[in-house]
């Protein structure tokens, strides 16, 4: 995904996983951000939940869509307590100011969302701990990218430094750009 999204394509398997942030989840939930459309004030991401993990208590401020591709997520509890159980491959649209204490991933899962607007993440006693739209999301994207980048480039360097030169009859052969 471009830095500032417009039109894109993003082929999703080249997309490296990135840490979605602790503080808003538990058991080492990862993402990729997809698309922003500021214009919408919406947002699409891919999850990679592992199982036991969770999102933490938020608010949906706009309605969202989401596929479960793989797994099973319940949200609002689940069906045992009055939410629903998704199983893969399912689709659920969440209403505006749907508040969820927790949504768990019992097994591993993976699901696609679009958000059209914000969520709002609580503490318990319902108070906000972070407003997350748009522009929080790609921030963060554009730093985990940063960061990405800056240790592929130091990993390369370091390689280069340790790699034995190559016999004078046999020069290395530089890889196609893709």
């Amino acid at each position: 995904m471009n830095a500032t999204a417009t039109a894109d394509y993003v082929q999703i398997n080249e997309q490296p996983w990135m840490p979605f942030p602790a503080a808003l989840s538990e058991g080492g939930i990862r993402w990729k951000l997809l698309h922003v459309s500021p214009e919408m004030g919406a947002w699409t991401a891919i999850f990679d939940c592992p199982k036991g993990s969770s999102f933490n208590r938020h608010i949906h401020l706009g309605p969202g869509e989401y596929l479960l591709t793989k797994g099973k997520m319940e949200v609002r509890g689940g069906v045992g307590e009055g939410g629903a159980t998704a199983l893969s491959l399912g689709y659920g649209y969440e209403a505006c100011n749907a508040r969820h204490d927790k949504t768990f991933f019992p097994v591993a899962s993976e699901f696609y969302m679009t958000f059209l607007g914000p969520l709002e993440f609580i503490h318990e006693d319902g108070s906000p701990l972070a407003v997350v739209g748009w522009s929080e999301a790609q921030g963060l994207w554009k730093v985990q990218m940063a960061e990405h980048a800056a240790a592929g480039k130091k990993a390369a360097g370091g390689k280069k430094a340790a790699a034995k030169p190559a016999p004078a009859k046999a020069p290395a052969r530089k890889k196609a750009k893709a």
